[in-house]
């Protein structure tokens, strides 16, 4: 029997091990401790720069503005003929921007490029090659297009988005009458080559009974047109005014109608191919003795090739040529010496060629904006108006100089014959 003594014991032993119990555990002592975090939190990385925003100047600019990127070229149009009878034309014209576009360097680390495209000189051609040069989105301005129809079928569509023209050759009167705030020309307008070619069959020649044929087409009709009324006005007599259809091979029957009250000469309002058929065929229909005058639309290599001897003693207008410069003796040389081909062979227009882009070019460099990284801005509508605005450019043909409807020719009009296979300006 326990004593009171050893019942004290064991209650005070039952009242250690129940505090033991209630208390809170404690780790062990050879638990590893979680290991202390010793990467540092990962630095926050630097945002992307942000893309430039593009300058005032563009989102002002009704069109906007054409953005050249570092490194690229600053692309400029060409549109004309390159293929097909009349690609004398389109190819003299072009290689003469050429010249200006190699002349032209580098501007604030951009070079400049000349696309050129072959619109065929047809009103199809040219709406479809407008579209193209629209719908790349990094054509700047337009040198062309070279015919009058091919650039009246063009001009609505630069109208739509402002893209600039200067044609070096598309010379319809009406072409500045539209209202166009795009189309400018460095050609004479046919609303002056009309009245020369008619003055000198008149005055000239002393001839009172011609006879006018045209094509049909914007350019070959309207410059009939100009022709027929200014002869009728000096006095003379207009014995017939008729219309071909354009590639056919044989205008026997107009020629013969025509024979039937033979005039003292014939006009042609329209280009080389045709030209040739009606001038190889005017024996045959008793008109050999009959002088044949026509426009600046057969001047050149292609119809002297197309009618060959009977070429010999015809007549053609078309630019002048320029006035003798130091800048003109320098193209000249330049220009045989890299196509092998002395200027003014291929077509009057060599030399416009090279102006129309050359003053695209000075137009672009005036409005062009440069941002921090080199990227170049071009607002549309500011070159629109730059390029109307042109006052004293001194070009191969002359200084140029622009009025408000886009007329900028510097030169005038010359009326040309084939001596010795050899176009000579006889006039004035």
């Amino acid at each position: 029997m326990l004593n009171k003594r050893s019942l004290l014991l064991l209650a005070l032993l039952a009242l250690a091990a129940l505090l033991a119990a209630c208390a809170p555990a404690t780790p062990a002592a050879t638990e590893e401790a979680a290991p202390e975090e010793t990467e540092a939190p990962p630095e926050e990385t630097e945002a992307p720069p942000e893309e430039m925003a593009e300058p005032e100047e563009c989102t002002a600019d009704m069109y906007g503005c054409v953005v050249v990127a570092p490194g690229e070229t600053i692309k400029i149009g060409f549109a004309g003929p390159l293929t097909g009878d009349n690609s004398n034309y389109g190819i003299d014209m072009s290689q003469g921007g050429l010249l200006a576009i190699e002349d032209a360097g580098e501007f604030e680390g951009h070079a400049f490029e000349l696309i050129a495209e072959d619109d065929q000189g047809s009103p199809e051609g040219g709406a479809a090659v407008a579209n193209r040069f629209v719908s790349r989105g990094d054509i700047v301005a337009v040198a062309g297009h070279a015919f009058s129809g091919a650039t009246n079928a063009a001009i609505p569509i630069y109208e739509e988005v402002g893209i600039p023209m200067m044609s070096p050759s598309a010379t319809n009167p009406n072409l500045t009458r539209l209202g166009s705030a795009v189309f400018n020309r460095v050609a004479f307008s046919d609303a002056d080559q009309g009245p020369v070619d008619a003055e000198f069959l008149y005055n000239e020649l002393g001839f009172t009974k011609l006879a006018v044929i045209h094509d049909g087409q914007t350019y070959g009709q309207g410059l009939a047109e100009q022709v027929r009324d200014t002869f009728v006005e000096l006095g003379g007599e207009v014995t017939a005014f008729e219309a071909i259809t354009p590639g056919e091979s044989d205008y026997s029957a107009v020629l013969t109608a025509i024979s039937a009250n033979p005039p003292e000469a014939i006009f042609f309002g329209g280009y080389a191919p045709e030209a040739a058929v009606i001038v190889n065929g005017m024996a045959v229909a008793g008109l050999s003795d009959v002088v044949f005058l026509s426009d600046d639309g057969t001047f050149g290599t292609t119809f002297i090739d197309l009618a060959g001897d009977n070429a010999e003693g015809t007549y053609s207008s078309a630019a002048a040529t320029p006035p003798e410069s130091d800048l003109k003796a320098e193209f000249d040389a330049r220009y045989e010496e890299t196509y092998g081909v002395a200027s003014g062979v291929l077509s009057g227009f060599t030399w416009f060629g090279y102006d129309a882009v050359a003053v695209l070019i000075e137009a672009i460099k005036s409005v062009a904006i440069v941002g921090d990284d080199g990227t170049l801005y071009i607002p549309r509508g500011a070159l629109v108006e730059a390029v109307r605005a042109t006052s004293g450019f001194e070009g191969v043909t002359g200084t140029i100089v622009c009025d408000e409807f886009g007329e900028c020719a510097a030169t005038g009009i010359g009326v040309f014959q084939v001596q010795d296979g050899t176009w000579v300006q006889v006039y004035p």
